[in-house]
């Protein structure tokens, strides 16, 4: 049916009102519906500076790494733009900061069945597709189980007392020679090279037979040889993961050897205390007896020190991890694909946490602290599988220091290393040593 003009002007004439109120009706449902959905946005947006796609603040970031200030200093900036919580594109992916315990427990709590390993490319170039770091649920529970047995009591029973009579060696040396020297002294050869030593080395290891071998990770590594395979590594897994544990281990535990003696230096109140301790147990023992397991268990002094020195040095800024699902995370949306970086340099230095956190003070840790206050190794099931061997290789590092010498920090400069995966003093802290 056609209408005619008139007939459409007496039917609009005739329904005003009712056309009027459906009109009002729609403005008002779309103006509050917009409302409303920009309020939720508003609640659950996450401030922060995308940029262009791919690129966005990357070389922001890069920028930072290469300066004397750290890479963390990117983080830094834009908390104060920003906010605590913000966002940002890096090599093409959309990262989160998450800088709250209860974002660090969602997230720890909930690895591999909502989050995954989030590392930036050169990091599994680095240390192989077969490291720890790198392979997926399945296989992080068969090979994690494998590499455990070096990092069991018994194994760092051993460890204590062949690295205590290194270290005792070494540091007699260098106080006779009576020269500055580097505490931060380790070259990281390229991948390649160090690929080709570990290929020669499991070939000599095998070609000997189990006679004269020494008793380290590689040779409890290849003594499972004849196993089944999934009692044993391959040797591709073998070397991906002997490098890992150089990187990811060496690496950090000598960095934070580095700080608290840095620490130490410029709390004279604190070094005297651990000192007292140390010289206590010293006393205890017969004359040059190598320490144990339960000399360190003793050094409860000596574990606040070393605590403290991993909450304020945070040899791992902040825990990368890839978002598996869309969720949430204490209000604000996470995508899937998003990476989440769970802030341990943040939680460890927020005074809400730590009262004056920016103090070196051990003595705080007489107090428990609040659950995924105190992150430096991690939590769930991705946790530091050396962590007690960083511990033990702290604790007897200071004990020989503080037991044995006194020392003089050579160059207090501040300054950062360049481009260091991990914050280390670009001057390696060198110091003299003087026998007590």
């Amino acid at each position: 049916m056609v209408w005619s003009k008139e007939e459409l002007i007496f039917f609009v004439r005739s329904f005003y009102d009712v056309l009027l109120a459906v009109l009002v009706s729609v403005g008002f449902m779309f103006y509050f519906s917009a409302k409303a959905k920009r309020t939720s946005g508003e609640r659950d947006r996450i401030p922060g500076r995308l940029g262009i796609p791919f690129v966005g603040e990357t070389f922001s970031l890069l920028s930072a790494t290469n300066s004397t200030k750290g890479c963390y200093e990117f983080v830094r900036l834009r908390r104060l733009w920003h906010g605590k919580w913000f966002k940002t594109r890096l090599f093409g992916k959309i990262h989160v900061f998450i800088p709250s315990t209860e974002g660090a427990k969602m997230v720890f709590a909930n690895d591999f069945a909502q989050f995954n390993k989030g590392y930036v490319k050169s990091m599994a170039d680095a240390v192989g597709k077969k490291s720890l770091l790198c392979v997926p649920h399945e296989s992080h529970r068969r090979i994690r189980r494998l590499l455990s047995d070096p990092f069991s009591i018994p194994s760092l029973s051993k460890f204590v007392t062949k690295f205590d009579k290194m270290l005792c060696q070494r540091l007699k040396k260098l106080e006779e020679h009576g020269k500055s020297f580097v505490v931060l002294d380790f070259n990281m050869k390229a991948r390649s090279r160090l690929m080709e030593r570990f290929r020669e080395m499991i070939e000599e290891r095998r070609g000997r037979g189990e006679g004269g071998a020494p008793e380290d990770f590689l040779q409890s590594m290849l003594e499972r040889d004849s196993l089944p395979p999934e009692e044993k590594l391959d040797d591709s897994e073998i070397m991906d993961n002997l490098l890992t544990l150089i990187i990811a281990g060496q690496t950090t535990t000598a960095a934070a050897m580095m700080w608290s003696v840095k620490f130490l230096d410029e709390n004279p109140d604190v070094q005297d205390r651990l000192r007292e301790e140390q010289l206590a147990i010293l006393r205890k023992k017969p004359q040059g007896a190598a320490l144990t397991l339960e000399d360190l268990n003793s050094m409860s002094y000596g574990l606040k020190v070393v605590k403290e020195t991993l909450r304020m040095s945070n040899v791992l800024l902040w825990y990368p991890r890839v978002a598996l699902t869309d969720c949430t995370i204490q209000g604000h949306n996470i995508k899937k694909g998003w990476h989440v970086n769970i802030d341990a340099t943040c939680i460890h230095y927020d005074p809400s946490m730590y009262k004056n956190p920016i103090q070196f003070n051990p003595s705080r840790f007489d107090e428990m602290q609040k659950p995924y206050s105190f992150i430096p190794f991690g939590s769930g099931p991705r946790t530091c599988l050396g962590m007690n061997m960083a511990k033990v290789t702290m604790l007897a590092f200071l004990h020989r220091m503080t037991s044995g010498y006194r020392w003089t920090v050579d160059d207090p400069d501040t300054s950062l290393e360049k481009k260091a995966h991990i914050p280390r003093l670009r001057s390696g802290c060198p110091i003299t040593l003087k026998a007590i």
